[in-house]
């Protein structure tokens, strides 16, 4: 965890050039960026404190203090939250089975003009809906390859079947950057990191780069191998009292080819050799 938040801060001070905070910025740096002399000078706090911040060795660290680096460094909201998680970690203790109760799944069933799943921690799909399952498959894969992150980085389909992937598959990392830093000790999120960063080069150097993102809402440009391309829009909604959970509903605009894929891709749900014969003589 220490090492984790001296490298949070390092990247933080590296994005942010000395002219932004009106510092003259002459002369060489041996890495980009503020140095800790002049993000300390900024915060108002000691050189050698905000070492010893960044090295995890200040075991009480004010509100005053954080805010301070914080606006320096000009974190916004998930990254201020993310500093507040590192700085004073969780107490350890072993994560609940992760159930989706039955009112969640009743409405994921009433949901069903549109994909919608549940999504847990670690990126795990929980619970998802028909369309939902046309679209992704969830039905046909493992518990444990039905996860996010295991989906794409490491099934090769999902570089294609994702037309934006590179954005999908930064998003996603700084996803679980939030989670590692909510649940510090969470062994199987330490496994996850630990298989996607031994397999995955892109993995491994999104990770290093510790950016952290709240998924709240977005476009997903998706080229569907039955139906073709899809530009659907998605809410991340939080439910109240299970704040480890996400539901995902995907929409199309009205009146677009992806809503009338969509309708197609339902069909193919409902009965799938009808839609396939269906989509064979639309081609």
């Amino acid at each position: 965890m220490n090492h984790d938040l001296g490298e949070f801060l390092r990247t933080r001070r590296a994005r942010v050039r000395p002219d932004d905070v009106g510092l003259p910025g002459g002369g060489r740096r041996r890495v980009p960026g503020l140095r800790r002399e002049e993000l300390a000078l900024l915060a108002g706090v000691s050189v050698d404190y905000y070492v010893r911040l960044e090295q995890g060795r200040t075991p009480a660290v004010s509100d005053a203090v954080l805010d301070a680096v914080a606006r320096v460094l000009r974190l916004d909201e998930t990254e201020r939250a993310h500093l507040r998680n590192l700085v004073r970690p969780a107490p350890a203790k072993r994560p609940a089975p992760q159930r989706v109760r039955p009112g969640l799944r009743r409405l994921l069933e009433m949901v069903g003009d549109v994909p919608a799943f549940v999504m847990g921690r670690r990126a795990d799909i929980l619970a998802w809906n028909p369309l939902a399952d046309a679209l992704y498959g969830f039905g046909g894969l493992g518990e444990e390859e039905r996860n996010s992150a295991r989906h794409t980085f490491l099934r090769p389909e999902a570089r294609t079947f994702y037309r934006d992937w590179p954005t999908v598959a930064a998003d996603m990392v700084a996803f679980l950057r939030l989670d590692a830093g909510r649940y510090p000790d969470d062994a199987r999120l330490a496994a996850l990191v630990g298989e996607l960063s031994v397999k995955d080069e892109t993995f491994r150097t999104l990770w290093a780069q510790h950016k952290v993102m709240e998924k709240t809402h977005g476009t997903k440009l998706i080229a569907h191998p039955l139906v073709g391309d899809l530009d659907l829009d998605y809410e991340s909604l939080r439910p109240a009292g299970d704040a480890d959970f996400t539901l995902a509903v995907y929409t199309a605009k009205a009146g677009s080819p992806t809503e009338e894929r969509l309708k197609l891709l339902a069909s193919w749900a409902a009965s799938p050799d009808a839609a396939l014969e269906g989509a064979e003589e639309r081609r």
